[in-house]
């Protein structure tokens, strides 16, 4: 029989140690005979439970003071002895379908560096709340355009071989937000990418109107990541129009979100709740914004309703 393959797997957490609890059990519940995983927990929190939760999973439990996602994925990483390089947010869950499927597309493909897998939105408890995503993906596994183009994929739904630390390195820890795609991004300007057109992973989702402050943060992120990688790489749009719109898309999740927070607060009858929504798509994109509240749009009618 042939031996296991080792994937390394990175558990970013901070202070979440039930739910820390239900993602390390969905890591081990896909290993098997032909699979073996060596997890590896970082922790940038301040709780103890965390250790005892990891400990009680066999895992590697590592800790840093420093803040934001990169740098316990990082002290995590540097650690790691697999042949591929796995990840899951803590407040995440693996699917059984998931890592098997990757490596036998990466088996397939030598030079491919990793595997995009699908990924389940759900709420809090778990509940979906739409279609496995994404859908259409490049045939020749280019993916950089299509990273360029909005596509966030969700750490916890990839593959890597970990070769790429060699070549690429880690992530960049000044990055409190979005440090992932960056890292993806990196990655895909020379390397392809397979598909796995399974769900993978359940991505737990905030409330929506609960996490605005992290929203404008992250936009900001998204902004600096783009410039990052698009100016270098240019000639990869025929037009500057085609780059600007390449820009809209990558920051057009981050202004709708504010355009539903407005009516979600406008429903509620929260005036400055709608104040600071409008002025955080604003920020995003000021011009599109102001048509807006111009022309017959929901976003004119939420500032009326609240102000009227």
């Amino acid at each position: 029989m042939a031996e296991p393959r080792l994937v390394s797997v990175i558990v970013a957490t901070r202070d979440r140690p039930q739910m820390l609890r239900e993602a390390l059990a969905s890591i081990r519940a896909v290993e098997g005979p032909d699979l073996k995983f060596e997890i590896l927990v970082g922790d940038n929190g301040g709780l103890p439970e965390s250790r005892e939760v990891a400990e009680s999973f066999s895992a590697i439990y590592q800790y840093t003071s420093k803040n934001g996602c990169p740098a316990p994925r990082n002290l995590a990483m540097s650690r790691a002895t697999g042949e591929f390089i796995a990840f899951l947010d803590d407040d995440d869950i693996w699917l059984p379908a998931h890592i098997r499927t990757h490596i036998e597309v990466l088996d397939a493909n030598p030079a491919f560096a990793g595997a995009f897998g699908q990924i389940i939105s759900t709420d809090p408890d778990l509940t979906p709340l739409n279609e496995p995503w994404p859908h259409i993906t490049p045939d020749d596994g280019d993916f950089f355009m299509m990273l360029m183009n909005g596509y966030f994929p969700q750490v916890g739904g990839t593959l890597f071989r970990a070769s790429v630390l060699e070549s690429h390195g880690y992530m960049d820890e000044s990055l409190i937000g979005d440090s992932d795609w960056d890292w993806q991004i990196r990655i895909a300007a020379d390397r392809k990418f397979g598909f796995v057109a399974k769900p993978c992973v359940l991505f737990r989702q905030r409330p929506k109107g609960s996490f605005n402050d992290m929203q404008l943060m992250r936009s900001a992120f998204t902004r600096r990541i783009f410039l990052r990688h698009a100016l270098p790489n240019r000639k990869r749009w025929k037009t500057s129009k085609e780059l600007i719109r390449s820009y809209y898309a990558c920051q057009m999740y981050y202004w709708e979100y504010f355009l539903d927070v407005a009516a979600q607060r406008a429903g509620r009858h929260e005036r400055w709740g709608v104040v600071k929504a409008v002025s955080s798509a604003f920020w995003i994109f000021p011009s599109r914004t102001l048509r807006c509240l111009i022309g017959k749009t929901e976003l004119r009618q939420s500032a009326r309703a609240i102000f009227s």
